[in-house]
């Protein structure tokens, strides 16, 4: 009894609900298995004949899909509970992947992949981002930052940290298709610990919704949501603004940085620093939100740093061309202020009273959209801006995303 009370109280202390360690737990893995493709899949298409357009249709399909799971996922927790959400994230990513593996990718045949990637881009969000809502509605208010911060931590470091380091490994050693595989196992080894390990009770946590005269009632709070409370609207823009710049940069800023002396390898280095970084400090930022504020950290932190910083790293390569250290140091500072968004999803639901997981399911769609806005912006203006308006683009949003932050101030009663 000792143990587990002062095991409780270091969990409080950390800001993670201590039912819901084991959730954090399968988050962690099953994103490790979704993460296992994402750096040698184009790359593996393009060899075996594809091309680059092919290849880049194949991520607009799994993009879409991904965003739209996105926006569900908050829905359908809130509609059936975060576990069955779950539940279901876990078989469209397993019937996506076998079809994609076995008839798509051993075929080689766009036909079949595109589809089958598609379904399985449903299956992370509904799985990863319900499980978003239930810790909003278990963790106290005062440790919701530090708690949705922990689940950024192992979200971010399963997709883009160890499935990067496994695959890297499993290519080599198991050949790539075979490592693509795996993913389905760590996929249900982390609904193992996520869904039946982990024993937190789920009934209680779509008390938001007392009045379920139908679940087509409930499925369009996800929409109206958004003229009811105008402040969850605002937020959902400040969560596209947030990740835009990650996936606009790798169109165009390697080819800038090649014009000023960095070899490819060098970007990528410099582009994993960056995430390393943002690993990282996804977890610190939920600590600092509870204690700075989680308007104060995301405004000035997020909006502004981001805004600066994303200037600095088109400029400084110019003042200092082929400096690693430098640019690299900077890519790292860029990485952790772009975790100065991590309060955005304790305060996002915490503007309601009641429907948390609308709310969340707003947040959840700016968290999808911007893997294709992100490159539709610089393919729209790079031809009339150049790169130099694309990247003063990207610091504005930041600019005015930190603007908009004023506005997301929450009814103390």
């Amino acid at each position: 009894m000792t143990t587990q009370t002062g095991r409780g109280k270091f969990l409080y202390s950390i800001g993670m609900p201590r039912s819901l360690v084991w959730g954090y737990v399968g988050i962690l893995i099953f994103m490790l298995g979704d993460g296992i493709e994402q750096g040698w899949l184009s790359p593996y298409l393009i060899e075996h004949g594809f091309s680059v357009q092919q290849s880049a249709s194949l991520f607009t399909v799994y993009g879409i899909t991904i965003a739209i799971s996105s926006w569900f996922s908050g829905v359908l927790a809130e509609m059936f509970g975060p576990r069955k959400t779950m539940l279901l994230g876990l078989l469209f990513y397993i019937a996506g992947s076998i079809a994609f593996i076995h008839f798509g990718l051993q075929n080689l045949s766009l036909g079949i992949m595109l589809p089958a990637y598609a379904l399985r881009g449903f299956g992370y969000p509904l799985f990863a981002y319900s499980f978003l809502v239930w810790i909003s509605y278990r963790s106290p208010k005062e440790k919701l930052g530090a708690a949705v911060g922990w689940f950024w931590f192992v979200f971010s470091g399963g997709l883009f940290v160890l499935g990067a380091y496994f695959s890297s490994w499993g290519i080599n050693a198991i050949g790539h298709i075979n490592t693509l595989w795996t993913s389905i196992i760590w996929a249900l080894l982390g609904a193992f610990f996520a869904l039946i390990v982990n024993r937190d009770k789920t009934a209680e946590l779509t008390g938001g919704s007392e009045q379920k005269s139908g679940k087509l009632a409930e499925l369009a709070k996800g929409i109206s949501i958004v003229k009811r409370e105008p402040k969850v609207l605002i937020g959902g823009i400040v969560r596209v603004i947030n990740t835009t710049a990650v996936f606009a940069f790798p169109v165009f800023l390697p080819m800038y940085m090649e014009k000023y002396g960095f070899s490819t390898t060098e970007w990528l280095q410099i582009w994993g620093s960056i995430f390393t970084s943002n690993i990282l400090f996804n977890l610190i930022f939920g600590f600092v939100g509870d204690k700075f504020g989680w308007k104060n950290t995301i405004m000035w932190f997020g909006g502004v740093g981001c805004g600066i910083t994303t200037l600095l790293l088109y400029y400084v390569p110019q003042i200092s061309p082929g400096n690693f250290a430098v640019v690299s140091a900077l890519g790292i500072i860029w990485g952790a202020l772009l975790a100065g968004y991590v309060p955005l999803s304790a305060l996002v639901p915490s503007l309601v009273k009641e429907d948390k997981g609308a709310a969340m399911a707003i947040l959840n769609l700016g968290a999808g959209l911007p893997s294709f806005i992100g490159p539709a912006i610089v393919g729209l203006f790079i031809g009339l801006l150049g790169e130099t308006g694309i990247v003063w683009l990207l610091a504005l949003l930041y600019f005015v995303g930190a603007y908009l932050t004023k506005f997301l101030t929450i009814d103390e009663n």
